[in-house]
């Protein structure tokens, strides 16, 4: 399939390139920039004045639920959820059940996204059996399969000596680690951020030090094992700070934060609203300010969605005994938008983060728009709107966005040069 798009305002963050221009697609792959490659016949033209061309977004933490949860959501559906909001390469977490630590299991994945043909799929492995943090799991052979990092999600590891021996095995084979620093003993029993608003509602507080000391702790570890380490879901101003200091020692760390932690605060739970628990949980104004700030100057270099699609169930109990997370994949680039509504970010800038900036951290071969690279691109209107759920494609609607008129539209999104989704 030979695919013309015609007049679209062309932004790959990786290369600086910034122009209204056409792009030429053959053979799942940009084959021109500008002008059409001799002999080239389009077999479909796609009209994109007044539409922006960029890299198809890249997430570093979608639940695909599958194996073991299909009740929440489906590898077919996640992912097509996926490609309806402009992401073309996603990461899945190890939590699924059994646990993503043998190969068995990372094939299976892998099978299943290829058959559903929307997103590309790449699974995170965990690093230790069964999450347990006892005994390491198949590193080599998960990675051999397929598994681009890997990381034991909040589950704590059984002491420092173990979690140490870890990072020197992952260092061995410049294997990159996801971390989610929370101290388990601190986190114990919380629901919401220890603040004024948990207080007031009566409900047992996370402080901001569950996470801090535990960043700590895994900061000398990286810099005593020379791992390559990612920061998953950071949450407070203060630790946004510690990645900055580390960075500037030079340590190899990279770090993202769930979109929704840079729109929404602590502030939200006042009315109990089961769908704004999340876990990590919810900070104050001041440390959204400060995760703003971070995001606007690299230190956080990705933003991701930490989708988690839940069935209608887990979320009517009361407050406390509901299960955390946010359905939001499919609203990563409208929610995004709002940063640059909001004066914090340009649209070239907000892209590296939703793009370059994720690929780099996991060293994805994705993220880039350039000829030669995969014809995988979103195509979408910053002038339009999204009504919020209009469309919903995820299994799990638990997400308390819907209903909200939200900046940008996506049009078009194309994998390997095929039009998987259109509006």
């Amino acid at each position: 399939m030979r695919t013309h798009i015609l007049g679209a305002r062309l932004i790959d963050p990786a290369s600086g390139h910034d122009q209204v221009t056409d792009l030429f697609l053959e053979g799942g792959k940009v084959s021109a920039i500008g002008q059409a490659p001799a002999g080239f016949h389009a077999d479909k033209t796609l009209d994109a004045k007044g539409l922006v061309a960029a890299p198809g977004l890249v997430d570093l933490s979608v639940a695909l639920r599958e194996p073991g949860y299909s009740r929440k959501g489906t590898i077919a559906s996640e992912t097509l959820a996926a490609v309806s909001g402009g992401v073309t390469s996603l990461c899945c977490p190890p939590l699924t059940r059994p646990a993503l630590d043998t190969p068995a299991v990372a094939e299976l994945i892998l099978d299943r996204a290829q058959e559903a043909g929307h997103a590309k799929v790449f699974p995170i492995g965990a690093l230790t059996k069964g999450l347990a943090g006892e005994q390491l799991s198949e590193l080599v052979a998960l990675r051999d399969v397929g598994c681009v990092a890997f990381g034991n999600g909040l589950a704590s590891f059984a002491s420092n000596r173990v979690q140490r021996r870890a990072l020197e095995y992952a260092a061995t084979f410049d294997l990159t680690v996801v971390f989610h620093s929370l101290d388990a003993s601190l986190a114990e029993g919380g629901l919401a951020h220890e603040g004024a608003t948990a207080s007031f509602l009566g409900l047992a507080g996370i402080p901001e030090s569950a996470e801090t000391v535990a960043l700590a702790r895994d900061l000398l570890l990286v810099e005593q094992s020379g791992v390559r380490a990612h920061f998953s879901q950071i949450t407070s101003a203060r630790a946004a700070e510690m990645i900055a200091q580390a960075q500037a020692r030079g340590l190899p760390v990279t770090a993202d934060v769930a979109m929704y932690q840079l729109i929404l605060t602590d502030e939200a739970l006042m009315d109990f609203s089961s769908l704004y628990h999340v876990q990590p949980p919810l900070r104050t104004r001041a440390d959204r300010d400060g995760l703003r700030e971070a995001v606007k100057s690299g230190v956080i270099s990705a933003i991701a969605s930490h989708h988690q699609p839940h069935e209608p169930d887990a979320k009517l109990a009361p407050f406390g005994a509901t299960e955390p997370g946010i359905s939001s994949v499919e609203l990563l680039l409208p929610l995004a938008m709002t940063l640059m509504q909001d004066g914090l970010l340009d649209l070239p800038t907000l892209l590296a983060r939703l793009t370059a900036g994720p690929a780099r951290a996991l060293r994805l071969p994705a993220g880039r728009l350039a000829v030669g690279a995969p014809a995988d691109l979103v195509l979408f209107d910053p002038e339009a709107s999204t009504l919020a759920g209009e469309t919903w494609k995820s299994k799990g609607d638990n997400c308390p966005f819907i209903g909200h008129c939200l900046p940008g539209r996506v049009r078009y999104t194309l994998v390997d040069g095929r039009t998987i989704f259109q509006a």
